[in-house]
């Protein structure tokens, strides 16, 4: 009777992942402040909506304003 050994099969490492919470902070604190202001500013209820949707994405608007003002 044989009997054979099979190669020990290696565990998958696992990676521990460090999440920082600060950015989460800082968007929520400009979307509420963008928010506001799109909603201070707006003339009717669909300008209203426009702004609520603008808050939301108001980043991609910054690194565009950034981006445009660096000549990129």
């Amino acid at each position: 009777m044989t009997t054979e050994s099979t190669p020990s099969e290696k565990k998958p490492r696992r990676t521990k992942v460090i999440t920082r919470g600060g950015s989460g902070a800082f968007y929520g604190l400009g979307f509420i402040g963008a928010l506001v202001y799109y909603l201070a500013t707006a003339t009717s209820f669909l300008m209203g909506v426009v702004g609520f949707f603008k808050a939301i994405v108001w980043p991609a608007f910054l690194v565009f304003a950034a981006m445009k003002a660096l000549g990129m």
